[in-house]
């Protein structure tokens, strides 16, 4: 199916599409197999771990990008300690549902979950320490903003580390332009140079690639036999880079 590039209309239609998964406690779109789960056995959506390689220390206030479920949440908040706390940012107001309802069954309270759009944040200037986000960027329709509201939440001397789907080659138009291949992170996903450029280009310096790997087929993309070649052109990239003083 074709998809509309207005970005209101992207919002809405990866809105409906997570919202269901949120509802049905099922793996996300372009997760399948890799998906991880918060504790008791909930759902989580996931491309890798940027958590691993952000280097929280107690006491820092860590923002998640697309916080789903929480479980990148609940591990930055164990890491932070009592005296840290976690801000997650979701716009599928089932998503912020579901993260509410696991923080209470996993007994997290140094976390909180806040509806809104990741290239609007709602969140201070200089608020936060870190930046962390899982498989997320890729969906949105203005990554340049993305980037521009990560720099400005973040303190001078802050840290963004982000688990993304990139390609390191062009896609075909007919699965660029496709609603399934969107929703299942392909048809989003960025060129791995021109992601790396944004993330520059909105004020952050040394930007490196602390890991690269390839990424599933097709049955990982939602389980589309078509995706099976464009799927080859994608890798999940961890990304670290710094807010200068």
């Amino acid at each position: 199916m074709p998809r509309s590039t207005d970005p209101k209309q992207t919002h809405d239609l990866v809105r409906k599409a997570y919202g269901e998964v949120a509802k049905k406690q099922s793996p996300c779109c372009c997760c399948g197999s890799a998906a991880k789960s918060v504790p008791d056995g909930d759902l989580g959506l996931s491309c890798g771990d940027p958590v691993t390689f952000s280097q929280l220390e107690p006491g820092d206030v860590v923002l998640d990008l697309g916080s789903g479920a929480g479980m990148d949440a609940f591990l930055a908040a164990h890491e932070v300690g009592p005296a840290g706390r976690v801000i997650g940012v979701d716009m599928t107001p089932e998503m912020v549902e579901r993260a509410r309802e696991n923080a209470g069954k996993v007994g997290v309270t140094n976390v909180e979950f806040r509806l809104g759009e990741i290239e609007r944040l709602p969140v201070a200037d200089a608020e936060v320490d870190v930046i962390i986000s899982n498989c997320v960027i890729n969906l949105s329709p203005d990554k340049p903003a993305v980037f521009a509201e990560a720099f400005r939440a973040l303190k001078p001397g802050g840290r963004m580390v982000v688990s993304d789907l990139v390609l390191t080659r062009p896609i075909p138009d007919d699965v660029r332009h496709s609603v399934e291949a969107y929703v299942g992170c392909v048809a989003g996903a960025a060129m791995k140079d021109e992601y790396l450029y944004l993330i520059g280009k909105a004020g952050f310096r040394d930007i490196e690639v602390v890991e690269e790997r390839s990424y599933g087929d097709a049955e990982v993309f939602g389980g589309y036999e078509w995706l099976r070649e464009a799927a080859k052109s994608v890798v999940s990239a961890k990304v670290r880079a710094v807010k200068p003083l």
